[in-house]
């Protein structure tokens, strides 16, 4: 719904959409980064303990040396 020229705009009716829209794109990322469903996560925290735990195995101490 774009203004041809000539016709008037309410610039604050303007600003409000504008607003709306980039709150609606925040929304939809955040929904993406952070809307998983707890097995998601479940299994997501399981790998990283595991490549945490397979580092930690590749491990050089020191004072082994």
């Amino acid at each position: 719904m774009e203004a041809a020229l000539g016709d008037l705009v309410n610039l604050n009716r303007h600003k409000k959409r504008i607003q709306r829209d980039q709150s609606a794109k925040r929304a939809e990322a955040n929904r993406l980064k952070f809307g998983r469903t707890k097995s998601e996560r479940v299994i997501e925290q399981d790998r990283a303990r595991r490549a945490d735990a397979l580092l930690d195995q590749h491990r050089i101490d020191k004072d082994q040396s």
